[in-house]
């Protein structure tokens, strides 16, 4: 899609929940991309898709990409090509993309320059302990071009490695050409919108004022989150029993012992029968669980809800490439000090540094094929940022692209993220491919915003729920090792999923 982008500076700061509640909650394809609750740094997007948006989705077993438009008044039959869901992004940002920003301002504009994304480590007050912050004015942010999610099954794609098929697309992307931007550090809201060679400009300059209006009525703080209860039959089933994953974990182990790997991230799912709503549920999600790169998307029937504190990939205007994975967990205390040994447990556990440490390994190399030489560097090594829930051991590896090399080039040399598969990855992914009974979808993917002037921000799904017609899916894992115990990993999956069961009003399985 090509056009001017327009945007338009409020007079009147509105908290994102209270705006999406107002504007998009009953829209079956809308996006936000949060933030979190309370959030003083970083930025927030939400929008839906308007008529000349394009939903695109991707199946590996098929090798296809599928494009429609799914609010044009006509049910026009939809494009689909047979190619990877790369090699369309890259074909579509080439044609679509911008140079730069170049975009036309509507009144109040100069004040509207975005000052970071969504990756800035904004956090709610009670996930702040430790947890790093990014400059908030690294580059110009999200500047409309797609938003979704890319599912683990892709890796089939880029890494050539086994998957099993996945019931969700594997690919599904939201083309957004209008949307609402909340810098949360300057607190501000900005009307963002590209004009299009098909409509007349009157729409965007319409679409304008009804933000406007809607946004000056809405109450400036939310409402309180309730969850819809789940039905009386809800009964959370993991794809592994206890007894069963922990025969996996020592399988996993005796991989290790045969050099065939060095971790390997094991997962788990579990499944609940019943009906949610997508925005009240992920306002109870997040109310419990806030995080800097929360987010909703809510596509059809399939919504994915998202706390994850993890960062895929951020790659901003000035080609600078930045990723942070996590490895390495201890639950949260209520009591002072028990939470502070806990937490310099995880700091000195030999088994979790050297889990972090593989990954961080792992990455730099992902990061090295298409870095300029000498640039990749770990800036942060080994910290410990705390949430509600968990402490968690993150590092923070950046480089600069090289000349040449695109935003499309970037995510699929590193995707799927390390973190979720282990090392060497191949070697992991087939190992893990034999032991997990089912496909892990649109959990250990990516989401978030990849914008056509050259940024993109992803985080990995993980603290994730995903919502269909049949019900609730919940990922939950960790990385094997060969220090690992078969009772502190199922522990650990125990830990990470009880938050995402309480958001969902449901009592953890045993």
């Amino acid at each position: 899609m090509t056009g001017t982008v327009q945007s338009k500076l409020l007079t009147r700061w509105t908290d994102p929940a209270a705006a999406f509640a107002a504007l998009y909650a009953s829209d079956r394809y809308a996006f936000w991309l949060d933030a979190g609750p309370n959030a003083r740094t970083g930025v927030s997007y939400l929008g839906a898709a308007s008529p000349t948006s394009r939903f695109v989705t991707a199946s590996v077993a098929e090798g296809t990409v599928t494009s429609r438009y799914v609010q044009t008044a006509d049910a026009a039959p939809p494009d689909i090509t047979h190619e990877t869901v790369f090699e369309f992004l890259r074909r579509d940002l080439t044609v679509h993309g911008d140079d730069g920003p170049s975009s036309h301002s509507a009144s109040q504009d100069s004040a509207s320059q975005d000052s970071g994304s969504q990756d800035s480590a904004s956090q709610d007050s009670a996930s702040q302990d430790s947890a790093s912050q990014d400059s908030a004015s690294q580059d110009s942010g999200f500047e409309l071009g797609w938003v979704g999610w890319l599912g683990y099954e892709l890796g089939a794609q880029t890494v050539g490695a086994p998957v099993h098929e996945s019931r969700y697309p594997d690919a599904a992307l939201l083309e957004i050409d209008r949307m609402i931007r909340f810098d949360h550090g300057d607190r501000t809201v900005t009307l963002v919108a590209r004009t299009s060679a098909t409509e007349p400009p009157a729409i965007v300059t319409h679409w304008f004022h009804r933000m406007t209006a809607v946004l000056a009525a809405t109450p400036q703080m939310p409402e309180p989150a309730c969850v819809a209860p789940p039905r009386a039959s809800a009964v959370p089933r993991w794809r592994h029993h206890p007894t069963d994953y922990a025969a996996l974990v020592e399988t996993c182990l005796a991989a290790i012992h045969d050099g065939d790997a060095y971790q390997l991230c094991l997962t788990n799912e579990i499944r609940v029968a019943g009906r949610w709503h997508p925005v009240d549920t992920y306002g109870a999600l997040r109310a419990g669980s806030p995080s800097h790169h929360g987010g909703l998307l809510r596509f059809g029937d399939v919504a994915l809800l998202s706390a994850s504190p993890e960062q895929f990939l951020h790659v901003g205007r000035d080609r600078r490439i930045r990723t942070k994975p996590i490895k390495g967990t201890r639950p949260r205390s209520d009591e002072p000090g028990e939470d502070d040994r806990l937490k310099l447990e995880l700091q000195h556990s030999d088994k979790e540094r050297a889990e972090n440490l593989m990954i961080v390994d792992l990455m730099r190399n992902d990061l090295g094929r298409i870095a300029k030489l000498g640039t990749v560097a770990v800036s942060t090594l080994l910290a410990v940022e705390s949430y509600p829930h968990v402490h968690q051991l993150v590092s923070t590896i950046e480089a600069h692209l090289l000349p040449g090399v695109t935003v499309i080039d970037a995510i699929e040399s590193c995707f799927p993220a390390g973190s979720m598969t282990g090392a060497p990855k191949q070697s992991a992914m087939t190992i893990l491919q034999s032991l997990e009974r089912g496909p892990r979808g649109i959990y250990s993917g990516a989401f978030g915003y990849i914008g056509r002037g050259g940024a993109a921000d992803l985080a990995i799904v993980i603290r994730s729920i995903v919502l269909d017609s049949n019900g609730a899916s919940i990922g939950t894992g960790g990385g094997i090792t060969a220090l690992s115990d078969a009772a502190e990993e199922i522990e650990e999956t125990r830990i990470k999923a009880a938050a995402l069961l309480a958001g969902l009003g449901v009592t953890a399985p045993e």
